[in-house]
């Protein structure tokens, strides 16, 4: 009477064919991540370059700090910076003439470059 169950042939066959699909998926996963990441950061980026341009538009100057920008509610609250996973490494540009405000313009803190190649911090 045989005894049903698998070989360790059949077994090592199985785990050689997951082994392969792994190798073909795992790269694209982190690869989705990446992208994900970076569309969070541009549209970050964009939704507070906007929110600078309301403020300036209805006062007339620049925030003095991005919290400015959610105490007053033009924002709902500073964003994360995805690469980083922090609101406080943003890179806050200053106004040709200090009389005008603190936060002319933002870029990230992040180090590293994107998938096309340019320095987040040039974002």
């Amino acid at each position: 009477m045989r005894r049903g169950g698998f070989t360790l042939i059949e077994l090592l066959v199985v785990m050689a064919i997951v082994a392969t699909l792994l190798t073909l998926v795992v790269p694209r996963f982190f690869g989705s991540i990446d992208k994900s990441k970076e569309a969070v950061l541009k549209e970050n980026l964009h939704q507070m370059r906007e929110a600078i341009s309301r403020y300036h538009a209805d006062r007339g100057k620049y925030p003095e700090t991005l919290e400015a920008l959610a105490t007053d509610k033009y924002l709902r609250n500073v964003p994360l910076d995805p690469i980083t996973e922090s609101s406080a490494t943003w890179i806050v540009v200053r106004p040709e003439d200090p009389d005008k405000g603190g936060v002319y313009d933002v870029k990230s803190g992040a180090l590293g470059k994107g998938i096309d190649g340019t320095e987040y911090s040039q974002w």
